[in-house]
Formats: C-alpha cells, structure tokens, sequence
C-alpha cells in the first residue's frame, strides 16, 4: 500500500507477517525518525510501523522478566531467614542459596542498564538473559533440596517471556535446556543424598509443563501479533483515509462549512474561511463569525417539510463577492447539525458569460431587424394620426398611449442593445472624485434637481479606480435615477448621495449610492437584479440589471442592502487596485 503525503514522496508500508524478519530486529533501537513520528500521534502511515510496535511490545516483555528477576531474590531470601527449621528453602545448601540469591539480584540491577542502551541489544541478550534464569533457578532449586521444593515453578515465567518474543524453536530449545538443567540437578542432588527418588517425576513433569508453555506461547504470541498487525494496518487505513478527507475538504474550491446544532463551527476549510474571514474558525461561533450566514440557517431551519430551500445570498469579508449558500442536513435531530455550501457567485458568472453575450448579441440583432422598424413606424403613423383635424379628445388620448408605448419599447430595445456590446470593454485608470464631480451637474441639469437633492461625499478627493468611463457613466445614471425616482423630500437633508470610499476589510475602492427612500420590501429584494423586474407601471426593469452586468464586465461587483433609518444602498466595489496591472 502507498500513501502519498502532500508535499512528499509516497511512503511504502512494511508487510506486518510474524516470523518474519522481524524477529532478528526486536532488540534494535527505532530510528529517531520513528520515535517522533509515533510521539507526534500523526496517524499517518510509517515504513516499517508494525516492526516498530513490535519492538516496543519486545522491550516491554523484556522490562517485565527483569522485573521478575528484581523481586524473586528477596522474596526467596525473606522466606529463607525468617522460616524455622526444617525451612522451606535453601536447608539443603543454605551458603550456596544465600550467594546465588546475591548474584542473581546483582545480574537483575546490571541488566537494567543493558535495557536502557537499546541501541546496542540483540535477539541474544534475551537468550543470554533466559539462560541466566534457567541457571539461578536451578542452583536455588539445588540449594532447596531439588524439585520437590516447589521451585521449578519459577522456571514457566521466563520460558513463558522467551516464548513471547523469540522464535519457536528458540522458545523450545530453552525449555528443553531448563528441562535438562532440573534433571541433571535432581541426579546431583540424589547423588548426594539431599533428593528423594520422587523427585525426578516431580522435575519430568515441570519439564513437560515447560514445553507446553513454550509451544503454547509461541503459538498463542504468533495470533497475537497477527490479529495486532490486522488491527494496526486498519487503524493506518482510518487514519489514512481520514487524513485524505481531511486534505480533500481543505484544497476544495468549493467552500464547506460544518456546524453543529448549538450553530458552533466544527469544520471550514480554507476557501470558506477566505470568504467569512479569520474569525471563522472551528470552535468558535457561526453567529460571530457570519452574522449573515446565521440568519440564513435559522430561515432554512425554520421552513417547512418538504418546503424548496430559498436562495441564501450573502457577501464575503472582502465586500467584493457575492456567496450564495446552500444547506444539507446531518441527522435527524432537531436542531440537526449541518453542512453549508458557499458558492461564489462570480465564477459561475464568469463561465456563463460568453455565451450570456453571445445570446444577447442575436437578441439585440434580432430586436434591432425584426421590432424596431414596426415600432417605429407605428410610433411615425400615431404622430400623423395625432395631428389630424377631425381627431377627438378620446382619439387624441389614445394616438399619445401608442406613441408613449413606441417609445418604452424603443427604450428597452436600446437598453439591451447597449448590453449587448459590453464585451467592448475599455477599462481606463480614472480619479474617480474628479469624475463625479463633472457627473453630478451634469445628471442634476438633465433631471433639473434642486441643489439640495443631491450631495456628493468625497473623503478621499484622489481615489483611482480601473473602469471603462462609458460604462461607469451608465451605472451611475442607473442608479442615480432609481434613487431620485423613490427619494423623499426631507427638510434640510439630501434625498440621496454619492458617496466613495474604500472598504476597511480589503481596501477596494466603492461608490455607492444611498437615498432615503421607502426602501425595498424583503420578500422581493432578491429579485431587484433580474431583467424585467419592476414594481413600477412606467419602469422596464432594465436599470439594475444592465448597471450589474456593466459592473461585472469591469471586474466590478454592484451590491444591495437596506439604509440604517430607512431607504436603500447601492454600492459598486470596484476590481482589487493591487491587480490592475496583471
């Protein structure tokens, strides 16, 4: 199996079969590289992890026969001095007893150090260790007065460690070598009078007990570490294919947010969180971090079964996109934690938009050949008719509702052919202040404004923003227009202003148009951009919608939202000055 690493060559897993030669490296010292991986807890997949694992079971088998030889010397000599005569132990050769007890604790405490110097240990230490066992145990089953002492007993511990972590036949050799050190001893002790005949039954059957331990342990040490290597090689698997989610969601374009049902933020990768900002991060509170966004959850939660999910429009941190959200539930729970699609709007924009103008330019050639020739004629026929001198009032009323009407089409004709030709872009780098100030007298003579009607708010007379002059003119008289059409009288107050800026997240220019009108209902402030929306009988519906294709062909983004006190904010952010030049 190969795991690729971000960044890095893919790493080879190491087959974890037992008998393998994984055995002649128990005793070696892991790589630092190892040591750190497995204390860093990465989960990610090392070469040759199920040897290291294995060596840190072998060494902790290792620990523990030495912390057997540690406690059996006292043990035994505490027993030896306070039991009265006859004893239990060492009343055979109690000098021999009491020194080999010594010398057994002393190779215990220098074997401790040879634990800790791993780095120089082999697969012989540990028989070096067990033939230690098998010859101490036997000179203090010696010095006890052979095998009917009880003794022998001692010999299953280490036998049933060697069997652990060597190889079978290395397992059954010692106990073959511990079977043969209790005869031999029981003959010497029988020789000399200190062990019954019975003894040797007694030793021929801890020797059998030893081999069956050591076949029994191999054998039953052998399903462990395979049912461990099945069990590591999955958790390297999970963890794989966890770490891999882990890098699919955060290199995604599409932006995904994951939050629980208290609405607390459980996972974003990091296009999401380019687009809500550095406080959206896991832990922290959807509410804080996307006030927005929150609204939309709790409308989306809100609707009924079965009910199509509304569109969920917002504005990313930078001011200059626009999100659309969408929402999947997980659970069902109520509130169920959810999974939010943030979609930027500008690159579906962008893929559709050649073929958008394409289709507008036949419509527009189509309108131009096929409409404007009748309407204009019927336009020329309604004046003749209306100068005619045998015309009534009623006749009169009616030759001025076609003439109106001629012009309205005429109108819409000119609008969309006017959008049809916005791929003729011809951005130019323009102070925006010097501009709007040629503008506004201009718009206020045509529309014959009043002084007061219109403020203009320049806090940054130099501002420079890339855009085509033409195409700027247009969305200011779009927009101007809208805002004088529905601005109130106020006394002593503007009915609306033109103000520029920059916007304090990400430093892009802006113009924005505020009025203080009656604003634009909810329900329909989504719709306000569609071409042919209008709520007014004499409108084409046209305005907003050309102003935003116009802003678009700029690299520009033209935004809604509701004025604090009442009326609207139309503002255009301008494409990113910092790239300009590219």
């Amino acid at each position: 199996m190969l795991v690729a690493r971000p960044g890095a060559p893919p790493v080879a897993l190491a087959p974890a079969c037992a008998g393998g030669p994984v055995r002649g490296a128990i005793v070696r010292q892991a790589p630092a590289r190892w040591q750190s991986a497995a204390r860093a807890g990465t989960g990610i997949a090392r070469a040759n992890d199920a040897t290291f694992a294995r060596m840190q079971l072998n060494w902790r088998v290792l620990g523990l026969l030495n912390l057997f030889r540690l406690l059996v010397p006292p043990v035994l000599y505490a027993v030896f001095r306070l039991s009265a005569a006859p004893r239990v132990v060492g009343e055979a050769h109690p000098q021999l007893f009491t020194t080999v007890c010594a010398a057994y604790a002393l190779a215990a405490i220098g074997y401790i150090a040879l634990l800790k110097r791993r780095d120089r240990t082999s697969i012989w230490h540990a028989y070096l260790a067990a033939a230690v066992d098998i010859a101490a145990v036997t000179l203090l089953i010696h010095a006890s007065g052979g095998a009917e002492s009880g003794l022998a007993i001692l010999l299953l511990v280490p036998i049933g460690g060697l069997s652990v972590i060597a190889a079978p036949t290395g397992a059954l050799v010692s106990a073959a070598a511990a079977t043969l050190a209790l005869l031999v001893q029981q003959l010497i002790g029988w020789l000399d009078g200190n062990a019954a005949p019975l003894g040797f039954a007694q030793a021929g059957y801890y020797g059998a007990m030893l081999f069956v331990v050591a076949a029994s342990g191999s054998f039953m040490a052998r399903r462990l570490r395979e049912t461990e290597a099945v069990v590591r090689q999955r958790d390297i698997d999970v963890a794989n294919l966890a770490e891999l989610s882990e890098y699919i969601v955060q290199h995604l374009r599409e932006s995904l947010v994951v939050i629980d049902s208290e609405d607390r933020l459980r996972l974003i990768n990091d296009s999401a969180r380019l687009m809500l900002g550095p406080a959206a991060r896991a832990g922290a509170l959807l509410g804080e971090a996307s006030p927005r966004l929150l609204y939309h959850v709790e409308r989306w939660r809100r609707r009924p079964a079965g009910a199509p999910a509304e569109r969920a429009p917002l504005v990313a941190v930078d001011g200059g996109r626009e999100i659309e959200a969408s929402f999947a539930a997980l659970g069902r729970d109520r509130p169920a934690p959810a999974i939010i699609f943030l979609e930027d709007t500008s690159y579906l924009a962008g893929r559709v938009q050649q073929t958008k103008l394409a289709a507008l330019g036949r419509l527009s050639a189509s309108i131009a050949h096929e409409i404007r020739n009748p309407v204009g004629a019927m336009s020329h026929a309604a004046q003749l008719l209306a100068e005619a001198p045998a015309l009534g009032r009623e006749e009169k009323r009616l030759t001025e509702i076609i003439t109106g009407n001629a012009e309205r089409v005429s109108t819409i004709i000119a609008n969309v052919m006017k959008l049809s030709r916005r791929d003729a872009t011809r951005p130019e780098r323009l102070q925006i202040g010097a501009w709007l100030e040629d503008f506004v007298p201009e718009f206020s003579a045509t529309l014959q404004l009043g002084e007061q009607r219109l403020q203009l708010v320049l806090p940054e007379v130099d501002l420079e923003v890339r855009v085509d002059p033409t195409h700027l003119h247009q969305i200011a008289w779009n927009l101007c227009d809208n805002a004088a059409r529905h601005s109130a009288e106020l006394p002593h107050l503007p009915a609306f202003e033109l103000r520029v800026g920059r916007l304090p997240s990400s430093g892009r220019p802006f113009l924005e148009v505020a009025d203080r009108g009656p604003g634009i209902p909810d329900d329909v402030a989504e719709r306000i951009f569609e071409p042919f929306f209008t709520a007014r009988h004499d409108g084409t519906g046209l305005g907003l919608f050309i102003a935003r294709e116009l802003a678009q062909c700029n690299g520009a983004l033209l935004l809604y939202e509701p004025r604090a006190g009442g009326g609207c904010i139309f503002r255009v952010v301008f494409a990113d000055p910092q790239r300009w030049e590219g």
